[in-house]
């Protein structure tokens, strides 16, 4: 049985996301969710808690049907090697390690892991999307409908506001 780590912050969950997870469960059995900088939140990076990324996650994998993946928090060490040993040692042991950031990469480049680059899909970030919610501008199709109405329901879009503008 082969297990891959997926790592993001998830702020918040997108499509890219959904079709990257899709991905990785034709190459693996399971995949494991690592939330990063799972301690922050009601920040310009960082505007939903842990508890928020991870019920936006779990309500597309329901309606997806996605079955296979479970759900980790992993906070900020600022400490790459802390880091690494933190996650092999909190999280279920995993042969591959999938992520499109650089920083990631490098990290576990360092300590000899099975690593597969995710492709970055232009026009689309966790990043974009809270630029869009802030200025009123068609986020909600760079995101699956359960994380759109998620947001909505915990008055996400008023907070990234507030954080945007508080700048």
């Amino acid at each position: 049985m082969k297990r891959a780590l997926f790592i993001g912050r998830f702020q918040p969950f997108h499509n890219a996301h959904l079709a990257d997870v899709k991905k990785i469960l034709k190459e693996c059995d399971e995949v494991i969710i690592a939330i990063g900088s799972s301690q922050e939140k009601n920040t310009l990076e960082n505007p939903f808690s842990y508890d928020e990324r991870s019920q936006m996650i779990a309500k597309v994998f329901k309606k997806a049907k996605i079955k296979g993946c479970k759900i980790y928090p992993v906070p900020d060490l600022y400490d790459d090697n802390k880091w690494i040993n933190y996650l092999k040692k909190n999280l279920p042991k995993f042969d591959f390690v999938y992520s499109g950031n650089k920083w990631t990469l490098k990290c576990f480049k360092k300590h000899d892991s099975s690593i597969k680059k995710i492709r970055l899909v232009k026009g689309i970030s966790s990043t974009i999307v809270r630029d869009k919610i802030a200025k009123n501008k068609g986020w909600k199709s760079l995101v699956p409908n359960e994380v759109a109405d998620y947001i909505e329901k915990i008055k996400g879009v008023k907070r990234i506001k507030k954080i945007y503008f508080k700048k």
